[in-house]
């Protein structure tokens, strides 16, 4: 599968004394993930200068497995739905190098006029940026695949 992945290494901060993370950890990563996929979409100026600009409205996450003290994460985001102000993303977390999902997550965003905060349609290009996706693209923070 040619997924959008990014790749993180878990920090001795992010985990409790038997050195697993933090289960409120994922929602930090997920967002993080996010924001690379809006980047590897083509929004980096967009999200620096504020332009580009969404709320969370809800936020589901499923554990399956645990992530421990230094391991390496591969998060793959893809999108899940377009509404007409909405969108969702489903998040999937992996080991490196494993295909098993140990954590997955689905996030809810409003997208939201950067001035007034109010809820906003989808633009067109950020629309069809959202449907292609961004596969076969791959951030690696950890220097995982170095």
């Amino acid at each position: 599968m040619s997924r959008f992945r990014y790749y993180l290494r878990t920090r001795y901060n992010e985990c409790d004394a038997q050195k697993v993370v933090f289960n409120s950890r994922y929602g930090e990563y997920t967002d993080v993930a996010a924001a690379e996929f809006f980047r590897a979409l083509g929004y980096e100026k967009e999200m620096q200068t504020g332009e580009l600009d969404y709320q969370l409205v809800k936020q589901t996450t499923e554990w399956r497995a645990p992530a421990r003290y230094d391991q390496v994460l591969e998060i793959s985001v893809s999108t899940r739905h377009l509404g007409t102000t909405s969108f969702a993303l489903a998040t999937e977390f992996r080991i490196a190098g494993e295909e098993r999902v140990i954590v997955n997550v689905e996030t809810v965003y409003v997208h939201v006029d950067h001035h007034t905060l109010q809820k906003s349609p989808l633009p067109g290009p950020l629309r069809a940026a959202l449907e292609r996706g961004a596969e076969n693209v791959t951030i690696d923070h950890a220097a995982y695949l170095a």
